[in-house]
């Protein structure tokens, strides 16, 4: 088995707050990506939405568009209704040639949202969650034909957010809805990332390598902060500057075969993170750690 690294571009320029990052070129993400040993990045808000601009432009700095977020609805729209709004990025995601699309539901989503304290996130009543568990089986069977896979990210202030959350959704819907596990956010939400990966390794095809810093993981929790509140006061960073130990978690990818890709994710301020440094050190930290664990790296 081998695993991939790629990048999230959340580092660089943050789509959900603009002045966080937004003189940051593109050229300046891809290019700082690739300097910190990435093959591979996620797609975000200033990626060309056409794949005939977009694949030059990451061949020039030998990348791989590896998946990247689509905010769903489904709450509120039908099945069919989301396959419209689904299809730009599906048929991008498709012509790059992505392994899967980073799928969350955001209909209520309280993770933009300064004011609302992450215990008000949103929550569905047992009627809710059988529709809701129906629909995304749907879309997922849909999206499995098309050759993108769902990958599912519980996230914070959404209504999958829990580990709880997640072993719901994953145990009530179809195979083809499957799983990106995002380290970070499940230790924000106090759950058991290990366990997760696994109970449920065959669903997992995606995962999110975030590290957390414990003290500001502690003062959101016991104060109760908005979700942004705590990413500006520095609640996420990459591995090995946090206080996640992914070594018992390699391990288990390790024995469970996985071989997709690992993706280092960390909303930070670039002005007081800068992210070409924070790359390298993720980049650092994931070779180390995966090398302990016999895990090959595929370039």
């Amino acid at each position: 088995m081998s695993v991939k690294l790629g990048v999230a571009p959340i580092a660089w320029s943050n789509d959900d707050m603009p002045e966080l990052g937004g003189e940051t070129s593109l050229e300046q993400c891809l290019s700082e990506a690739s300097q910190a040993g990435y093959t591979g990045i996620e797609s975000g808000g200033k990626f060309p939405k056409k794949s005939s601009e977009l694949i030059p432009k990451l061949k020039e700095f030998n990348l791989h568009l590896c998946s990247g977020w689509y905010g769903a609805n489904l709450r509120k729209n039908s099945v069919e209704e989301e396959k419209l709004a689904i299809k730009e990025q599906l048929d991008l995601f498709k012509h790059c040639k992505a392994p899967c699309i980073v799928f969350a539901e955001v209909s209520g989503s309280i993770q933009g949202d300064p004011n609302r304290k992450l215990s008000t996130r949103p929550q569905m009543e047992n009627e809710e969650w059988n529709k809701f568990c129906y629909k995304i089986s749907e879309l997922g069977k849909y999206l499995e034909d098309q050759g993108m896979p769902l990958a599912y990210h519980h996230h914070m202030g959404t209504v999958i957010e829990s580990q709880n959350d997640t072993e719901r959704l994953l145990d009530n819907t179809h195979d083809s809805v499957k799983l990106t596990l995002d380290t970070g956010h499940m230790l924000f939400a106090q759950g058991n990332t290990k366990k997760i990966l696994e109970n449920y390794n065959e669903r997992l095809i995606h995962v999110h390598c975030k590290d957390i810093r414990e003290k500001v993981l502690e003062k959101s929790l016991k104060q109760d902060l908005s979700f942004r509140e705590a990413f500006l006061d520095g609640a996420f960073t990459v591995p090995g500057d946090g206080c996640i130990d992914f070594k018992p978690l390699f391990d288990v990818l390790k024995e469970k075969n996985y071989s997709g890709w690992l993706v280092v994710e960390a909303e930070q301020d670039p002005k007081k993170a800068n992210p070409l440094e924070y790359a390298i050190k993720g980049y650092k930290y994931l070779i180390e750690t995966l090398s302990n664990s016999k895990i090959e790296i595929k370039k």
